[in-house]
């Protein structure tokens, strides 16, 4: 830290992202990023974009931003594109929570929550889930605080039922509840259905995980048209043309590409399902996940020692350090050619314990 570092950020933990090595070629299982590539059509949408570099990017969106609206029936003024569903929730933090509207979010989840909220100086609560990673809906009910719920959660993978949501945003009126929805096409139930009946729910979805496109940072929130106006005042008083040209055509050719995309999402499933089977088999305990990644612990293995172990043999899976996690990884769902040699080292490793 330099001496001329702002004493407002001294205690700022930043987010550690998952490690993108480059030291040699791992079967990579550690970032919940597709083993899918992008569509052809979204190749030739970037090459045709190219050219237009010269220029500056549309700072609304205009395309892209119609195409999301039509999917999910509502107006353009309910939909606002930004540079990854991070920089939509980070919006959201900015406009809807304060010192007299304090965030509140679970202990176990997204580790940016906590992150954006000391960035921004908002005081939060952190509400522990239960002893099998669920989350009350009780404890969540007349909070009367900016609530951020990821469904699925993160990194447990477990989903939220739409009627429990429906509880915590009809108790808690007075202020939004913001619904981070990156893995919800994996499995869970979108609550994108409900923005018409509640003025202080707010969505955020992602083109990273579902749609192949990690690499080119684009995410969306939609909620009441209010909402978006207000999210809307704090792009433009930050980063206006937030989405790059390329990255803009790469979504509107994905969202032309639906079939493709969720034939994708139906064999993560797939594979998710046989990898849980299998690691059952071994003796692992696993969250029902309805994500693209798995949530595991065993008795034979520390979880720490397991990632390192795999590392070793060039697969990548992630670990938390974390006192309630720490036993636990959570792994990537990718091909069932990766997935089988995963589960062959695992085997590996465990007959080494024995």
């Amino acid at each position: 830290m330099s001496r001329f570092f702002s004493r407002r950020y001294d205690a700022l933990e930043p987010y550690t992202p998952g490690e993108q090595p480059k030291d040699q070629q791992y079967i990579k299982l550690n970032t919940n990023e597709s083993p899918f590539p992008p569509s052809p059509a979204v190749e030739a949408a970037v090459r045709r974009e190219a050219p237009l570099l010269r220029l500056y990017s549309d700072p609304e969106s205009t395309e892209l931003t119609k195409k999301l609206a039509t999917r999910y029936h509502l107006a353009t003024e309910q939909v606002l594109v930004t540079n990854g569903s991070d920089e939509a929730l980070n919006f959201a933090f900015m406009a809807f929570a304060d010192e007299t509207r304090p965030l509140a979010f679970a202990d176990i989840t997204y580790g940016f929550y906590p992150v954006f909220a000391q960035l921004n100086h908002i005081p939060y609560t952190q509400i522990p889930l239960k002893d099998d990673f669920t989350l009350d809906p009780a404890d969540y009910l007349n909070l009367g605080k900016t609530i951020v719920l990821a469904n699925p959660n993160a990194p447990t993978g477990l989903p939220l039922k739409l009627c429990d949501l429906e509880r915590i945003l009809k108790s808690n009126a007075g202020t939004v509840v913001i619904v981070d929805e990156a893995y919800v096409d994996f499995g869970a139930e979108s609550a994108v259905q409900m923005i018409d009946r509640y003025e202080n729910l707010l969505v955020t979805q992602t083109f990273s995980k579902s749609r192949s496109l990690a690499g080119a940072r684009v995410g969306y929130a939609m909620g009441n048209a209010a909402l978006i106006a207000d999210l809307n005042t704090i792009k433009y008083s930050t980063n206006p043309y937030n989405v790059s040209r390329l990255d803009a055509a790469a979504a509107c050719a994905a969202l032309d590409e639906d079939a493709y995309y969720m034939e994708n999402c139906r064999t993560i499933a797939e594979n998710r399902a046989w990898t849980t089977q299998q690691l059952q088999k071994l003796g692992f305990t696993v969250t029902a996940s309805k994500s693209n990644f798995v949530f595991a612990r065993t008795e034979r293995i520390s979880g720490l020692a397991l990632y390192e172990k795999l590392k070793a043999r060039g697969i990548l899976i992630r670990h938390f350090e974390k006192p309630r996690i720490r036993a636990y990884n959570r792994i990537t769902v990718g091909t069932r050619e990766q997935m089988q040699a995963l589960i062959a080292a695992i085997t590996a490793i465990l007959e080494e314990q024995t």
